[in-house]
């Protein structure tokens, strides 16, 4: 690709397209202006980071202008980067959710947990997963609010996907940046995917969490995986019952065969279902599954089946 795309939103609000796994529109970072910098919003793993700056750089924006730097969550394709920045965003302090503070400055168990899942694709994939010192970084729980050019960022907390997820909301643009807490809805498809990972999923969290953005009445819905929805607040209206539909098809599966590849293999028959009804070309669904495989959403399930009574624990 030529280089990492940067696309106006209105109101000085920019997309950063990340070109994660060297792929377009699967990873979003978001800059919004404000009287005293810039806030960043998303980093991408380290992998993206030389797409993160050469996106600044083509937006005019000077790395030491970056004031602030947001994540919705911990999990390393929305923020494993932020290590990796310290020195290239000198004059940024970090913030994310104060359950997730303590695995960026000390990242060992995050480093762990992504040699479990990815093994010898783990460093390629992510990059180093760099510690971030405690000073730089800044716990939020959800009501914080920072002025922008126009009106404020309120943080709001929206767990479900994990517990420590966050959503953020732009009054001047009149929109919700979600993360991962309304799913992931690429550019080129209607489709919307679940993204319910292990190993913290809580269903009623999550409507919960998707209902308090839908009741913001946004304008703008800004996926993280990717970018802003023609129809953003249809799609949080209908995120629930795309949902539910998953988890009975889960629940369904894993009472006749536990393994998670029989559920992902039940889930992906499913969802293949609504991909054909909604026109989604095979190579479309292939790229969701590069940022939200059934694989993962099939642990996420089976999980959370387990830590609500639904199935017997798996463990010894």
């Amino acid at each position: 690709m030529a280089g990492p795309d940067v696309r106006e939103l209105g109101e000085g609000r920019l997309l950063l397209d990340l070109d994660f796994r060297d792929t377009e529109g699967l990873v979003a970072s978001y800059l919004v202006p404000g009287d005293d910098g810039w806030t960043v919003i998303e980093t991408g793993p380290t992998t993206c980071r030389p797409a993160l700056l050469e996106g600044l750089r083509r937006a005019g924006v000077d790395p030491t202008d970056v004031v602030r730097v947001l994540v919705t969550h911990i999990h390393l394709d929305h923020a494993g980067g932020v290590g990796a920045l310290m020195d290239d965003l000198p004059e940024a302090q970090f913030f994310a959710h104060t359950l997730g503070v303590p695995h960026l400055v000390d990242p060992t168990r995050l480093i762990a947990s992504a040699r479990r899942a990815w093994g010898a694709a783990a460093d390629p994939l992510w990059g180093p997963i760099l510690p971030v010192p405690a000073a730089r970084i800044t716990p939020l729980a959800g009501g914080e609010r920072f002025a922008v050019h126009g009106g404020e960022l309120e943080v709001l907390a929206t767990p479900g996907h994990a517990r420590h997820h966050l959503a953020f909301y732009d009054s001047r643009l009149r929109a919700v940046f979600t993360g991962d807490s309304a799913g992931v809805r690429l550019e080129r498809s209607t489709h919307l995917r679940p993204a319910v990972p292990p190993p913290d999923l809580d269903l009623d969290q999550l409507y919960a969490s998707v209902e308090m953005m839908r009741q913001r009445e946004p304008r703008l819905v800004l996926f993280s995986h990717f970018g802003p929805s023609p129809d953003g607040v249809r799609d949080l209206g209908r995120y629930r019952t795309i949902v539910e539909g998953w988890r009975s098809v889960a629940l369904d599966a894993a009472r006749e065969d536990p393994a998670p590849s029989y559920v992902a293999r039940r889930l992906e028959e499913y969802d293949g279902r609504a991909l054909q009804a909604e026109g989604v070309s095979p190579s479309e669904a292939e790229r969701e599954s590069l940022v939200s495989g059934y694989e993962l959403a099939a642990r996420g399930f089976l999980r959370y089946f387990e830590t609500h009574g639904e199935l017997p624990s798996r463990s010894p």
